[in-house]
């Protein structure tokens, strides 16, 4: 079994109670039963542990891979792409579902404290659940012209929405691993996301760390990208070689052995 994340159990308030409830029933009597657990992040596989009261031995952490299509892409194609889309010179990035956890209320009560209205936020991802409260807030600080929900964009097109960002910024509260984070870094693009949970095993020593709690702490951190140049060539530099080191053909050698070590059984 493979576990990405347990914020269910972390989290409930934050999840409708028959998805809650279906994933904490599957999950717990799933890992019980399972041979060996796969978490993604040490994080997760603490959790594992805490949670769900697994043997620690039992748990072997597997991270995940990024794709080789994200990658930094060249100034004429990212050009032709913004001009298509419209979108503007320079923007902060979200990347993921509209839910609670992803902690956007936050993100755009900080976004509201940037000076100047020549930078957008731009939201990509699909409604998820309780999002109501993200829409309210931008009508209700009168930034209806400064953040724009994108939706969902099709996979094959994140490299190019990654690579015309200016920054990507993901305070989310809790992640098992934190892929957006990844995936930018792959494309070279600085990254802003939270101190908590896996997402700095995430983020190495190429993102800036924010407490996702602390509205002024992420206003500060966008400013920060937005305005240090050097700061974004250091961020992006050290985002490269951090996740470079993340690949699917690591994650399946790792996999395929944890796979191996169920097959002969707890003594092998």
């Amino acid at each position: 079994m493979t576990i990405h994340d347990l914020s269910f159990l972390r989290f409930p308030h934050l999840f409708r109670p028959a998805n809650r409830l279906y994933l904490a029933v599957f999950a717990r009597a799933s890992a019980c039963r399972a041979r060996r657990v796969i978490a993604v992040s040490a994080h997760a596989a603490g959790e594992a542990v805490r949670l769900l009261g697994l043997a620690r031995e039992k748990v072997h952490v597997v991270y995940h891979g990024v794709d080789a299509a994200f990658r930094p892409l060249s100034p004429d194609r990212v050009a032709a792409f913004r001009a298509q889309i419209g979108l503007p010179e320079r923007f902060v990035l979200y990347v993921g579902t509209l839910e609670p956890r992803k902690n956007l209320v936050r993100l755009i009560d900080a976004f509201a404290r940037l000076p100047g209205a020549d930078v957008k936020l731009v939201l990509v991802g699909g409604r998820g659940w309780y999002d109501e409260e993200v829409f309210a807030r931008v009508e209700r600080l009168g930034l209806q012209e400064r953040v724009v929900h994108a939706g969902y964009v099709p996979a094959a097109d994140l490299p190019l929405w990654y690579n015309a960002a200016t920054m990507l910024a993901y305070p989310s509260l809790y992640e098992g691993l934190g892929m957006p984070v990844l995936e930018a870094q792959s494309c070279g693009t600085p990254v802003l996301t939270a101190n908590r949970a896996a997402l700095p095993e995430a983020a190495g020593d190429g993102a800036l760390l924010v407490d996702p709690e602390d509205v002024e702490a992420i206003a500060a951190g966008l400013q920060s990208l937005l305005t240090d140049e050097p700061l974004r060539q250091e961020l992006r530099q050290r985002g490269l070689n951090h996740a470079a080191g993340f690949t699917w053909q690591k994650t399946a050698a790792e996999t395929a052995a944890v796979y191996r070590r169920a097959l002969v059984g707890d003594g092998g």
